[in-house]
């Protein structure tokens, strides 16, 4: 019976120091996260210091809004974040390559809606490997739930000035992209 007792007790007290050590190991884990575009998760240290915040969560102004969506296309392409370009497409969109002849549109290459658009960025974009996209001079025109937006961009070494028609709508409380036409620069 004291034997009995003793064993008990010696199982309790692994059973404990077993919970104690689970415990201990998942408290030092590194929580995994990932990026406001949706890139694969990362593993982190300590969180970094909280950085100062806007008192307005979202974009205070139609312009402010489209400008993100275009800063969020480019830095899309560059991380190759198929799933965060996605969202910022309408289902509607349409993209079109000019080709250089913008007074000539039968020579276009177009893809419309996000399954096109998606298979343009995997074929086509994401092997060029582009390290760097940049808008520069961009001026948005808003009309009411519309807009357009010209830009020079430079993807690498490749710059289009003025080259780059964008247009987006406004719906369910969020500006959406409905179409990129590049290369509209003439050669």
């Amino acid at each position: 019976m004291v034997l009995g007792m003793i064993h008990a007790a010696r199982v309790s007290m692994l059973a404990f120091l077993v919970a104690v050590a689970c415990f201990g190991l998942a408290a030092c884990r590194v929580p995994a996260t990932s990026s406001s575009l949706g890139s694969q998760p990362t593993t982190l240290g300590p969180p970094p210091a909280a950085l100062a915040r806007t008192p307005t969560p979202q974009p205070a102004t139609a312009e402010e809004a489209i400008s993100q969506l275009i800063l969020l296309e480019g830095q899309g392409v560059v991380s190759q974040d198929i799933g965060g370009l996605m969202n910022l497409w309408a289902p509607e969109a349409v993209i079109v390559d000019a080709k250089h002849t913008p007074d000539s549109p039968n020579d276009d290459a177009r893809w419309r809606g996000r399954d096109a658009i998606r298979e343009r960025y995997v074929v086509l974009v994401f092997p060029g490997n582009p390290s760097l996209v940049s808008p520069a001079d961009v001026v948005i025109v808003i009309d009411g739930d519309k807009a357009t937006a010209t830009s020079t961009t430079q993807i690498g070494a490749e710059t289009s000035p003025g080259g780059d028609r964008w247009d987006f709508v406004k719906r369910d409380g969020r500006w959406w992209i409905t179409g990129l036409t590049y290369n509209l620069e003439p050669k």
